[in-house]
């Protein structure tokens, strides 16, 4: 007598779909629960106006920090040279601080009862910094295009938290000034130092 064979159906029928049994509820679609660009109200302390306009200068400088990090991660990988080594891991702790800052300033949206850009198509739609080419850069080039790229965000930053601190936002520019800001004029400086043409002392 042969054995008896169970197929996938009967095998489905004799295991039924228990509410939290363990089987994941996949392939689920449904309607945007928040629209980008809109806000949901909590109660902290900051009028409707006053938290949309952060949330939008918050997520004009997410995206481009978000560029910027990946700006870092592109020229840590394709640095070159004979400073590459010294270059290639400056560049990826710079990216690291750069990533930090990104999660801060999505929080920071989200707390404000926004929405943060994050899908990097969006991102790429909302940036004012410039698309580098696809290949390689000689080193000054790829090291000019993160000042490029740092003086934009801080410019933008400077603007954004003088504004938002005059309508009584101390929260968003306290974040502005002391992650984005701060930690970009470092980075700008260690950056420039590498550019800085020194040439051997003659006696």
């Amino acid at each position: 007598m042969e054995p008896a064979t169970t197929t996938a159906t009967q095998t489905e029928a004799a295991t039924p779909n228990v509410r939290g049994g363990g089987q994941p509820l996949l392939h689920q679609k449904g309607a945007e629960t928040q629209a980008f660009g809109t806000l949901k109200q909590l109660p902290i302390g900051l009028g409707h106006d006053t938290r949309m306009y952060a949330c939008q200068r918050l997520n004009r400088v997410l995206a481009d920090t978000q560029i910027l990090y990946s700006l870092y991660k592109k020229h840590h990988w394709l640095m070159r040279g004979a400073t590459f080594y010294s270059l290639h891991l400056m560049l990826d702790k710079h990216a690291e601080a750069q990533l930090a800052i990104v999660d801060a300033l999505a929080e920071r949206v989200q707390s404000l009862g926004g929405v943060a850009v994050g899908d990097p198509r969006h991102v790429a739609e909302l940036t004012a910094i410039p698309r580098p080419p696809d290949g390689v850069e000689p080193v000054p080039v790829m090291l000019s295009r993160l000042l490029d790229a740092h003086e934009r965000i801080l410019i933008d930053a400077r603007d954004a938290a003088a504004r938002i601190s005059a309508e009584g936002d101390e929260g968003t520019t306290d974040l502005l000034v002391s992650e984005v800001i701060r930690t970009g004029e470092a980075q700008v400086w260690f950056l420039a130092e590498h550019l800085v043409d020194t040439p051997l002392v003659r006696g």
